[in-house]
């Protein structure tokens, strides 16, 4: 059975995330670029990186290399055509890959970044795949809901986002941090960006101090 996320076309995905009334989008992006350049390091991975949005930060000349990953074929397709210039040099790689089944697949990198993904594998395969890329930074983007109901805004394209429901897991700090600590990775830092709607975005970030 295909994952619920094979089937959500990227243009109703980036047009729901980029309305007023959600703007997770442009939120996403600014806090994408904190990530990028937050710590020492010269190598990351981005977990679901959908259209690749926020990759635009990686420049300077700071990355060698930075994965992107996630488990649409067409999404992958489509951030090689946005970003052709960082496929061709060799900075940027993409691997279709999925997450709960498949974590061994994917490689080490200093940066781990997972933006409003967790929610759609869960903690345990979060923590599977933590272990796999072996990180030194872990930066993570989590949804809080006051509404846990409604945890999709509503909008013109909310019906195609219908079969997430399947795979949604509600997230709770709480939880996140005590998956990581169990793997390793102690709190660094925490911040909140309030979006519309009663919702906002947790950035949460770890650290592995054996790797230090």
């Amino acid at each position: 059975m295909k994952n619920p996320w094979e089937e959500i076309g990227l243009d109703d995905y980036e047009n729901h995330m980029k309305l007023d009334s959600v703007k997770q989008l442009q939120t996403l992006n600014s806090m994408m670029k904190a990530q990028f350049d937050e710590y020492p390091v010269t190598t990351a991975m981005v977990l679901g990186v959908a259209g690749g949005n926020g990759l635009e930060h990686v420049y300077g000349g700071k990355y060698s290399t930075v994965y992107g990953v996630d488990i649409n074929e067409k999404y992958l397709d489509a951030v090689a055509a946005r970003f052709a210039g960082m496929t061709d040099s060799g900075v940027l790689k993409l691997l279709k890959a999925d997450l709960i089944s498949e974590p061994e697949k994917l490689p080490q990198a200093e940066l781990l970044i997972a933006n409003l993904l967790i929610e759609y594998i869960g903690y345990d395969a979060f923590a599977k795949v933590v272990s796999a890329v072996n990180p030194r930074f872990v930066s993570c983007v989590i949804q809080i809901n006051e509404d846990v109901c409604n945890w999709v805004s509503d909008s013109p394209y909310i019906h195609s986002f219908d079969k997430l429901e399947e795979v949604h897991h509600q997230m709770e700090e709480n939880e996140l941090v005590a998956t990581m600590n169990a793997v390793g990775y102690s709190e660094k830092a925490k911040m909140k960006e309030r979006l519309p709607n009663g919702k906002a975005l947790v950035r949460i970030d770890f650290e592995n101090e054996v790797l230090n």
